[in-house]
């Protein structure tokens, strides 16, 4: 089973709800937390995380909270998972990390995995937050 960690889910979640957002409103982590149910500490430490890596801009003040820095329909699946978990890979070794694997020099599914992974990652970078918030582009501020 390919799984991302509920970090991720989280993430993903908050980005589909600025995605509805007026252009320029901002909403904080814990008004998020609390719509989807979403433990607000979690929640906030993977804002902060996507803010530092450029995905969401932190705003200041009464009105404060995030925004999403660029249009949904520029900021791919794949750049927010790989923001959260870090390299997007679906067995260790496709990372570089074969020391728990005794099958690693003779694995026949090395290849056809590696294929599988690469159209994965294409898919995820084809789909972006506007598909996963399922707003007509026009609704979109």
């Amino acid at each position: 089973m390919i799984t991302f960690s509920k970090r991720t889910d989280y993430g993903l979640i908050a980005l589909s709800h600025l995605a509805y957002q007026e252009d320029g409103e901002a909403t904080n982590a814990k008004t998020i937390a609390q719509k989807y149910g979403i433990p607000p500490e979690l929640l906030a430490k993977t804002m902060q995380l996507l803010a530092k890596k450029e995905i969401v801009e932190s705003k200041n003040g009464p009105k404060g909270g995030y925004v999403l820095s660029r249009r949904p329909e520029s900021i791919s699946v794949f750049e927010v998972i790989q923001a959260i978990e870090g390299h997007v890979a679906m067995a260790n070794c496709q990372i570089g990390d074969a020391s728990d694997c005794d099958q690693f020099a003779s694995c026949p599914l090395l290849q056809p995995m590696e294929r599988i992974q690469q159209r994965l990652v294409e898919m995820l970078k084809e789909m972006t937050l506007l598909d996963m918030s399922d707003l007509p582009v026009g609704e979109i501020q």
